[in-house]
C-alpha cells in the first residue's frame, strides 16, 4: 500500500508527454507545468510543494531540499539520479525515484544503430555521397554476428541492449558491480579484465557517480586487447575524450558511437574543446548524436507512464 497521500502541490520542471500533468491530476494533485524554470524560480516556489519531477536541467541539491519544507517525493522522469542529492533527500524522508524502464528499449535500439552504422560505415559514406564522393572499397563493412561484446552496467538499459543482440548470434560479456547470476544462454557473467581482453565492442551503460567518473580512460583504453568499438549512451563523463581519441590514433579502438559528451552545451566550448569535437568529427569510425538516446517518440509518453506508476505504488508499494 501506498505511503503517499495524493494532494498537494508538484512542480514538473521538465517538459513532460501530457500524460503526466493529467494523471498527477486525476491523483489529487495540483500541477506547476514550468518545463523553462529556472532555479531562482524554483527556488523561490518549492516550499509549499509536496512533489517535484525533474529532467537533466535542475540539481536537487541539499540547499534546495532545505527550502522544500513540504516535499516528499522526487521522480526523475528517465534514468540517472547524479543531479539528485539522494543522501540529503533521504535524511529528509523524501523518496527519490525514476523511469528507466521507460526509455531503456530506446536506448538500447539506438546503441545498436550507432553500433552498426559504426561498423558498416553508414553514416561516413552518406557524408561522402553528400559531397559527391562514391567510395565502395575504401567502406567496406564488418559484420556484427559472431562476435564477442562487452557490455558494462547491466542494468535496465545493458541488459536491453544485450537482448536486442540476440539475432545476431552473438557472445555478450556482462559486468554490474551490483547484481550477479544473469548469465543465460549467450550471456556472461566476466570481469573488466574479460571484457578488455576479448571483446570486439564495448558499450557503457552506467550511471554517472564517483566509481564510473572517467572510467574509460587512460588505463582503460591501454588495457584493450581486441581493438575495440566504444559506445556510451549513458553520461559524457564515463569516458575520457581526450584518452579515447588517442586511443583511436593509436589503433587501440577501431571506432567510437557516443550519443552523449562530457560538455553537451556547444556554444561554450573553449578553443581545445571545439579543435577536440573537430578532430573525433573527422573521423570515418566516430559517430556522435545529441544526447537523443533515449528521448524516442514511444519512450517520451512512457517515461511518464512508469514514474505515475510508482508514485501509485508508493516506496512500499
Amino acid at each position: 500500500m501506498s505511503t503517499i497521500e495524493h494532494t498537494g502541490k508538484v512542480i514538473v520542471t521538465g517538459i513532460a508527454h501530457p500524460l503526466l500533468a493529467a494523471g498527477l491530476r486525476a491523483m489529487g494533485y495540483t500541477v506547476v507545468d514550468a518545463p523553462a524554470i529556472v532555479r531562482s524560480e524554483l527556488d523561490a516556489s518549492i516550499e509549499d510543494a509536496v512533489g517535484l519531477v525533474v529532467t537533466t536541467r535542475i540539481a536537487v541539491d541539499a540547499s534546495l531540499l532545505q527550502k522544500a519544507k513540504k516535499l516528499r517525493w522526487v521522480g526523475r522522469l528517465g534514468s540517472g539520479m547524479e543531479l539528485i542529492d539522494t543522501a540529503a533527500a533521504a535524511a529528509k524522508g523524501v523518496w527519490c525515484f525514476s523511469s528507466p524502464e521507460g526509455n531503456r528499449l530506446a536506448v538500447a535500439e539506438h546503441a545498436l544503430g550507432m553500433l552498426l552504422s559504426v561498423l558498416h560505415r553508414i553514416n561516413w559514406s552518406y557524408g561522402e555521397i553528400q559531397k559527391g564522393i562514391w567510395n565502395r572499397k575504401e567502406n567496406r563493412g564488418t559484420e556484427l554476428s559472431g562476435q564477442s561484446i562487452g557490455v558494462i552496467g547491466y542494468g535496465n538499459t545493458g541488459s536491453e541492449f544485450a537482448r536486442l543482440l540476440a539475432p545476431f548470434n552473438v557472445k555478450v560479456l556482462a559486468n554490474d558491480i551490483h547484481k550477479s547470476g544473469f548469465a543465460a544462454a549467450y550471456i556472461q557473467e566476466a570481469s573488466l579484465a574479460d571484457i578488455a581482453a576479448q571483446c570486439s565492442v564495448i558499450s557503457f551503460h552506467v550511471p554517472l557517480d564517483a566509481t564510473t567518473k572517467g572510467l574509460a580512460g587512460e588505463d582503460f583504453f591501454n588495457s584493450l586487447l581486441q581493438a575495440p568499438i566504444l559506445i556510451n549512451t549513458a553520461r559524457g563523463e564515463v569516458v575520457d575524450l581526450r584518452a579515447m581519441l588517442l586511443a583511436l590514433e593509436q589503433g587501440k579502438l577501431s571506432g567510437a558511437a557516443l550519443d552523449v559528451l562530457p560538455n553537451e552545451n556547444l556554444a561554450s566550448y573553449q578553443p581545445d574543446e571545439n579543435q577536440l569535437l573537430q578532430r573525433l568529427m573527422q573521423r570515418p569510425d566516430v559517430v556522435l548524436t545529441p544526447h537523443i538516446a533515449g528521448y524516442s517518440r514511444e519512450s517520451f509518453e512512457r517515461m511518464s507512464k512508469v514514474l505515475l506508476d510508482k508514485l501509485k505504488e508508493g516506496p512500499l508499494g
